[in-house]
């Protein structure tokens, strides 16, 4: 059974990461907890990767190429064995 991901989606109160993270991953069923670790490090991993391109190479700042980015990523992670992200039933991030 894939995760309601939109369930967890945080909102404006939301005052840190490590909040939204911790209070989100408790609503998550016990089987799915290292997939959704693993997709919110993944998250956090490439909007680092993102903007470092911004302020040390001069990129622009992107959602389509982030998002790409993530799906290449999110692959290739899978391909190295995060088992967990297969289980969540997130193929495609639109």
């Amino acid at each position: 059974m894939p995760l309601n991901l939109v369930a967890l989606v945080p909102n404006r109160r939301t005052v840190s990461l490590a909040d939204w993270w911790l209070k989100a991953w408790r609503k998550v069923p016990k089987q799915h907890k290292k997939g959704f670790n693993s997709l919110v490090m993944l998250g956090a991993w490439i909007l680092w990767k993102h903007r470092n391109a911004c302020v040390f190479d001069g990129s622009a700042p992107c959602l389509q190429v982030a998002l790409q980015a993530y799906r290449d990523e999110f692959h290739l992670w899978q391909v190295a064995g995060a088992k967990g992200l297969r289980a969540l039933g997130v193929d495609r991030v639109d």
